[in-house]
């Protein structure tokens, strides 16, 4: 692996009982993961847990705490959204934080839509089209053209204007990125021009395990790009370094991953979920394991999953691990950059 782009995802989790502390964790995170050079910050968008809910309100906070990192949506779910909505917001976040929003998304139906589906919708949910046409809507909106015919104006008592999703931030439309975990998904993805965001699921098709079908899912992805297409991809992995843990937190961690790594053997439940394996040892044992990874063999984006629920420290020390030891091992130049990041106002 070849690594020239740094990124971490948090899930953003908080106590029921105390959000703000929680929340305010996790912008102290994303700062700090700027300081150490991380190239990008992403955030896991979460409904009905306590997790970010809003992740273009809580993107627009880390925004203002700050001016270099890229910030992500991982991913939001647009069967929650009405997408000229969505655009008005993502454009308002992307002018905030200086043209540094990439916008991660998927289709399909709300997965909670029996719980929610009354409050979202004034119909019945059954006969929304939650197909990846919301997706092409979302688009058409952030590119901003003029709505209604050339007469056309709105305004107020002072100015008129053409209309116009406001504010327009010029290129956002071209910082959309898919969340693929199927091969349809990733062959759509790259017809539509879109970015790849390959996670730690997919969903088992023509191979029963992780591996070899996020391999596949690149490959269709690839193969269906436009001849001079310029697209990223960026791949997941949930990384517990163990370096400079004491023993207690040690033996928390190896046990959090052992209780997970049943799920990783096979396929899970009726869409036959695929979950890759938390990469979990000292630094070193992590820069071989990564290195012989086949998907992140042909990419050169990688992103830090954080696993749920682990104290701020944890994260800290994980974020600190990979960017002073594990990323510069696989090529990776952003560290040398932060100390200068450290002493700046």
């Amino acid at each position: 692996m070849q690594l020239r782009h740094l990124a971490f995802l948090t899930p953003g989790s908080y106590r029921p009982d105390d959000p703000r502390s929680g929340l305010d964790d996790a912008l102290a995170l994303i700062a700090f993961a700027e300081a150490l050079g991380y190239d990008g910050a992403w955030v896991r968008h979460r409904h009905l847990e306590p997790g970010i809910s809003s992740a273009a309100v809580f993107l627009a906070a880390a925004s203002q705490h700050t001016r270099r990192i890229e910030l992500g949506t991982a991913v939001i779910q647009l069967g929650y959204e009405t997408p000229f909505r969505l655009a008005e917001d993502l454009s308002l976040l992307d002018v905030l934080s200086g043209g540094r929003l990439q916008v991660g998304v998927s289709a399909g139906p709300p997965p909670f839509a029996d719980l929610v589906g009354h409050l979202l919708f004034d119909g019945d949910p059954t006969r929304i089209d939650f197909s990846h046409a919301r997706v092409g809507r979302l688009i058409e909106a952030l590119q901003g053209h003029p709505l209604g015919d050339t007469d056309t104006q709105v305004g107020n008592a002072v100015s008129q204007y053409r209309p116009r999703l406001q504010p327009h931030a010029p290129g956002l439309a071209r910082r959309l990125w898919y969340g693929a975990g199927s091969v349809p998904s990733a062959r759509w993805a790259a017809g539509q021009g879109l970015h790849l965001l390959l996670g730690n699921v997919a969903r088992a098709e023509t191979h029963a395990d992780f591996v070899n079908t996020q391999r596949e899912h690149l490959a269709v992805y690839r193969s269906g790009l436009a001849d001079g297409a310029t697209s990223r991809v960026a791949a997941g992995r949930v990384l517990v370094p163990l370096d400079g843990a004491d023993a207690a937190t040690r033996q928390r961690l190896l046990a959090f991953a052992a209780q997970r790594h049943a799920r990783t053997l096979e396929p899970q439940g009726p869409r036959r979920t695929l979950f890759a394996a938390d990469v979990v040892g000292s630094a070193a044992q992590i820069v071989d394991l990564l290195q012989s990874d086949p998907v992140l063999q042909q990419v050169d984006e990688l992103r830090v999953e954080l696993p749920y629920e682990l104290p701020a420290s944890d994260y800290r020390r994980i974020l600190q691990i990979v960017a002073e030891q594990i990323a510069p091992a696989l090529g990776w130049a952003g560290a040398a950059a932060a100390p200068r990041l450290r002493a700046a106002p």
